[in-house]
């Protein structure tokens, strides 16, 4: 039996914007798309969440509140993946690119069209304009 793949995302909200991380590697080489990545085997999804933050942008975080579960079986091309997104707060660190990230910015304006996955409707979820 089949079964999905669990990751995280995390909406992090920084200096009157919000981070994103531009991809090193397939899917979406080059696109922004919000920080995040698996879960690890035995691994909290809240934990793995403050991981993914750390290792993708050099922030450490605090946890807020659920944006939302995602789930749609195409919103990832590898394969069916189930994504729980966390609103978050920085907490300290120093913004700088990491982990599978290309570069990471902070966006007042954010790059709709550049966008990675379903990452324009997370935003959207999480009140972003």
């Amino acid at each position: 039996m089949k079964t999905p793949a669990v990751a995280t995302d995390i909406v992090i909200k920084s200096g009157g914007g919000v981070v994103l991380v531009k991809r090193k590697n397939k899917p979406f080489r080059g696109k922004w798309a919000i920080p995040g990545g698996f879960v690890e085997y035995g691994e909290l999804v809240e934990k793995a969440a403050i991981r993914e933050a750390r290792e993708e942008t050099g922030l450490k975080v605090k946890l807020d509140r659920i944006v939302g579960v995602y789930s749609d079986p195409k919103r990832d091309p590898r394969g069916h993946v189930i994504s729980v997104c966390f609103y978050a707060k920085r907490i300290s660190g120093k913004l700088r690119a990491a982990s599978d990230a290309a570069d990471v910015k902070i966006f007042k304006n954010v790059p709709w069209s550049e966008l990675a996955f379903d990452h324009a409707k997370i935003l959207n979820d999480a009140g972003v304009r």
